[in-house]
């Protein structure tokens, strides 16, 4: 016996499309953000190398061109640290956004899968409780276990980012002593 009617079918068709577009949409605004971060970075990469090119070419004796590469150092690791981040930031954003639709329509066909259970229930042969209550039963231990693997999840993403901003310090951080030794090495 089919229980699902020509309008029934229509909002699920409806509501599919509308999740493909929502999904579409965070797309390509997370695209268009990844290529604005590149231009951006292009245009300041070009500006940064101009000068830099400038102050080489101005360059007289080695102890100089020491002092100089040295003074490069911590701030191009910075650069590229800043980029970086920004670059996670936008990845991550564009990631939760897909998880709020994902967990939106798990939670939409949770309740129409409850609908037909209870349905079904009502409609079932006497005797056969015992199987929709084994039904309901699976579906409460798999929505259990799915939030349980979700908070997992969350929890060791929040345990990546912790670590790869220590990391990015630690980088930075390096960066910034490796200078600091170059000029010290130079002025010696």
């Amino acid at each position: 016996m089919n229980t699902t009617s020509p309008e029934q079918l229509a909002a699920a068709y409806q509501s599919n499309l509308e999740t493909m577009f929502v999904l579409a949409h965070t797309t390509f605004a997370g695209v268009e953000k990844v290529l604005e971060l590149n231009l951006n970075a292009v245009k300041a990469n070009l500006q940064d190398s101009a000068g830099k090119t400038r102050a080489l070419l101005a360059v007289k004796d080695p102890q100089e061109l020491i002092s100089f590469q040295a003074a490069q150092v911590q701030p191009t690791a910075e650069k590229a640290v800043a980029y970086s981040r920004h670059l996670y930031e936008i990845a991550s954003a564009t990631q939760a956004e897909f998880t709020r639709v994902a967990e939106d329509q798990l939670a939409e066909a949770n309740k129409k899968l409850v609908t037909l259970i209870d349905s079904a229930a009502k409609n079932a042969p006497a005797g056969s409780e015992t199987a929709v209550a084994m039904m309901k039963s699976a579906v409460a231990a798999a929505n259990s276990t799915y939030d349980s693997i979700s908070k997992a999840t969350k929890q060791a993403v929040e345990i990546a980012e912790a670590n790869v901003a220590a990391a990015t310090n630690a980088a930075v951080k390096t960066a910034g002593r490796a200078a600091t030794s170059a000029r010290t090495k130079k002025a010696a």
